[in-house]
């Protein structure tokens, strides 16, 4: 395996080069080479070694960086910590992952009882030269990345550094990257997408990153302008509100030669929208945390299909699995599964959650999907969101799909309400584009003019904005709680 993607092995003739950088520093390859050295050389003094876990509870920074990287130079694991988490949410991931250090805002941020580091006491200059070198032990764990426990307490997912490294690779490649390009992130670096498509990835070819501290949708567009990006990863709530903007808006996106949508899925009108007021070529991915990011893209070049994500990534495998477990042809409907490299090691302390996941040496996504003859990837819809009507299967991204073709209509989502006669019904949720206002009763017409009976949605109701879990997917279990009993 290509070792070029392990930042702490990073090629020495990057040094003069910019690497990272936030709205307070910029800092060349040497020079985020030293920072590292620096707090990693604090972090053994505070006890850290290969194996420990060391928690991060940083807002999107360069600190944050730097510990990530800071940690894997000892051998030890990283834990990313949604920075906007209470105490209480916060100590339960610091203390799950047993970790021995944290490194936060200050005195008052949450450290689950155990030691830690403000970010304005980390160190920046190194004591020494250069610390002993660490063996890179690509089956070591690298990251701990806690999923949004929509069903459940948060479980950690346990990433090694052939994980990560093999995700990086894979983005490289999917997006062609070279030293010349470079990556605005503005997704929170607690996900694993925000690390492997806009960190490591770039870093490992001796690109340069640029890092926001949050979103907001005039000012990144003022981002890129002033630093001339040639790509950026993206959540579909964000494309939404760069297209909602009122059009005398403008700002110069011609540095963009792609821009990235992945998490949740995106209608054709979305994308198009964007395509055409900002004039990027948007591709889409799919993937799990459990699968380190992405498992499945739309070619940069190359057939793309309407309706679908595109093909399994290089170096992956993508099937369809029935409730038997065997997997079967093209065009029939089954679970989502995934072999490859990237596919987590398990749970971590879950040993039965593990091995369910990765029963029969599959990692089992739990959507429900659909390949053609030629590999392209359709999603039809999660396993636990499909609504059983009546004893009939409704799948509500198919009734997403429906509202999603009516022109004024930004985004969707279908959730099912429980019904004293049916079981369950489904009811729709709406966001529309700017300056429109469709009645609920026009658009399930025009729902009934697509679909069959059963699949029109009971009501529609528009909203200002749909809920959403820390990572930006739409928070159906939200929508369900507003159903709480039958009609």
């Amino acid at each position: 395996m290509s070792r070029e993607y392990l930042p702490w092995l990073r090629p020495r003739s990057y040094d003069d080069r910019p690497c990272v950088g936030d709205e307070h520093e910029q800092l060349t390859y040497a020079g985020f080479d030293e920072r590292v050295t620096a707090v990693a050389e604090q972090f053994a003094e505070y006890g850290v070694r290969a194996g420990s876990v060391v928690a991060v509870m940083l807002p999107n920074r360069v600190e944050l960086l730097i510990s990530l990287v800071a940690a894997w130079r000892l051998g030890a694991v990283a834990t990313p910590v949604n920075p906007v988490f209470t105490a209480h949410e916060a100590d339960y991931q610091i203390t799950d992952a047993d970790a021995v250090l944290v490194v936060n805002s200050g005195p008052d941020a949450p450290d689950g009882g155990r030691r830690s580091i403000p970010v304005g006491e980390l160190r920046r200059v190194p004591a020494v030269a250069s610390l002993p070198p660490v063996p890179a032990d690509l089956d070591a764990l690298a990251l701990l990345v806690y999923t949004s426990g929509s069903t459940g307490r948060p479980k950690g997912v346990m990433l090694s550094h052939s994980n990560i490294d093999a995700m990086a690779a894979s983005m490289v490649t999917t997006l062609r990257l070279t030293g010349d390009d470079h990556c605005l992130l503005v997704l929170p670096l607690f996900h694993v997408n925000a690390i492997c498509v806009s960190f490591l990835a770039p870093l490992g070819v001796g690109a340069r990153l640029s890092v926001l501290a949050r979103f907001q949708a005039e000012s990144f567009l003022a981002a890129v302008e002033r630093l001339r990006p040639t790509y950026f990863s993206a959540v579909p709530t964000i494309y939404t509100h760069l297209v909602s903007l009122p059009e005398g808006i403008e700002y110069d996106t011609s540095s963009l030669r792609v821009a990235i949508c992945g998490a949740a899925p995106a209608s054709e009108q979305l994308l198009a929208a964007v395509r055409e007021r900002f004039g990027v070529d948007v591709i889409e991915g799919y993937g799990l945390t459990e699968g380190t990011c992405a498992s499945a893209s739309t070619p940069l070049d190359g057939p793309r299909k309407a309706g679908t994500v595109g093909v399994a990534m290089p170096g992956q495998r993508i099937g369809i699995m029935s409730p038997s477990g065997d997997l079967l042809p093209p065009g029939e409907r089954g679970e989502i599964v995934i072999q490859g490299p990237t596919v987590m090691r398990g749970y971590l302390n879950r040993p039965e959650d593990s091995e369910r996941a990765l029963s029969g040496g599959w990692l089992h996504t739990g959507d429900i999907g659909v390949l053609d003859e030629d590999g392209h990837l359709s999603i039809v819809d999660r396993i636990k969101d499909m609504i059983i009507r009546g004893g009939e299967n409704v799948y509500p991204k198919e009734i997403e799909a429906a509202l999603h073709a009516h022109p004024q209509v930004l985004e969707a989502a279908v959730v099912g309400e429980p019904h004293e006669v049916y079981g369950e019904v489904p009811v729709a949720y709406v966001t529309t584009t700017p300056g429109t206002d469709p009645q609920p009763d026009h658009l399930r017409s025009h729902c009934a003019r697509l679909l069959t009976k059963v699949k029109i949605p009971v009501a529609v109701h528009v909203m200002d904005a749909l809920p959403r879990n820390p990572v930006g997917k739409i928070d159906k279990p939200a929508l369900r709680a507003l159903h709480a009993q039958p009609r």
